[in-house]
């Protein structure tokens, strides 16, 4: 994340933290006073409808990227994750409430899926970019209890080769297996713009991952999102484009998807990236375009514009600076009956940041999605 701005969507002047903001520098070293002023585009007002518990860290850029685990059994007691990257992770209700946390470090980006162990037992395993050693990127490993909501540590892995070049975790997203013996596919993208795969197998009772190969991106890149249907890797490169990843090949190439500008309603960064899909199989990629607080969606088939919003109004007010984004459809209860969008606010003063969460229903309407 590079914060561009304090401002906070739906609420009143800041002034002496926008003072103070004019000094400080961002993630890249560069001053905020040397930026050129970011191009604000048309989008959609649509408030949010809960907010969680703000992280534990305060005063800080420190909450980053969620994820869901929809409990289809009793889907209003689905749980929301989120990173605290300067201290661990989150699991959060529907209600916004704090049901366990995991001090596991410098947990950067999250992602989560249901794995078929080798006993034929099912687990809902959640992993992290570990970029606790800035030098030697890490994933780290939980098991969630749906039932209760507590994360269980299995470890950090390593999974670059021994003598591989200092590298920094960053973004993280997971897909569906691609190979038999393969729980899932892990993907971290590294600070220089390289995504490396793994795959995470069961190996003595435990899970491991093994790298298999590498795609490289010229600059930055953080959120990253697997469509498991086209088995298709998108990756969000923060100042210049979303790519798209096809994974079946042998060999990793990526093809443009949408560009920083007007035309794509991309203000840089770019940050996550997220898959809404309907059960009729029609499906949208939400961005964070957090240059100027909004979120752009695309036909994902077509990668055609489909709206913009802003998260605004409300109780709760606004989002600003969002990093992390999730998204999924299906009945999560009463509150969001067609689906759940989550958003990390990177600026929730005078509290701590947190993730903000919204029906897809209301996002839907306000967008015209039939």
């Amino acid at each position: 994340m590079r914060i561009r701005t304090m401002a906070k969507l739906g609420s009143g002047a800041l002034l002496p933290a926008l003072l103070l903001a004019g000094c400080a520098a961002t993630d890249t070293g560069v001053s905020r006073e040397t930026e050129a002023p970011r191009p604000r585009y048309p989008a959609i007002d649509v408030p949010a409808q809960t907010e969680t518990v703000p992280v534990g860290t305060g005063n800080a850029d420190a909450a980053d990227d969620p994820a869901i685990w929809r409990n289809a059994a009793n889907p209003a007691a689905s749980l929301v994750l989120g990173t605290d990257k300067k201290a661990g992770l989150y699991v959060y209700g529907l209600d916004g409430q704090v049901r366990d946390f995991a001090p596991a470090g410098a947990l950067n980006n999250a992602d989560l899926r249901e794995v078929r162990m080798a006993d034929g037992s099912t687990r809902i395993l959640v992993a992290a970019s570990d970029r606790t050693d800035r030098a030697e990127p890490r994933i780290a490993l939980f098991g969630l209890d749906g039932a209760t909501g507590k994360l269980i540590a299995l470890g950090a892995e390593s999974f670059l080769k021994p003598g591989h070049a200092p590298a920094e975790a960053y973004g993280f997203c997971m897909g569906a297996p691609l190979a038999s013996g393969e729980l899932a596919r892990a993907y971290v993208v590294l600070k220089d713009g390289t995504v490396a795969e793994s795959r995470l197998v069961e190996r003595g009772g435990k899970v491991a991952a093994e790298h298999l190969r590498d795609v490289k991106f010229a600059t930055q890149s953080e959120g990253c999102v697997v469509d498991d249907v086209t088995k298709t890797l998108y990756v969000a490169e923060e100042d210049v484009a979303i790519w798209k990843v096809p994974l079946s090949g042998t060999t990793l190439t990526a093809q443009s998807y949408a560009k920083v500008g007007k035309a794509d309603g991309l203000v840089d960064d770019i940050e996550g990236l997220a898959i809404a899909r309907q059960a009729d199989g029609r499906a949208w990629l939400v961005a964070s375009s957090q240059g100027d607080n909004a979120y752009a969606l695309f036909d994902l088939a077509t990668g055609k514009t489909a709206g913009r919003f802003r998260i605004n109004g409300g109780a709760l007010g606004g989002t600003s600076d969002t990093d992390g984004i999730e998204v999924i459809l299906g009945d999560f209860g009463p509150a969001f009956p067609e689906g759940l969008f989550v958003a990390q606010d990177g600026y929730n003063a005078p509290k701590a940041q947190n993730f903000k969460m919204l029906s897809w229903r209301a996002i839907r309407t306000a967008l015209g999605i039939k």
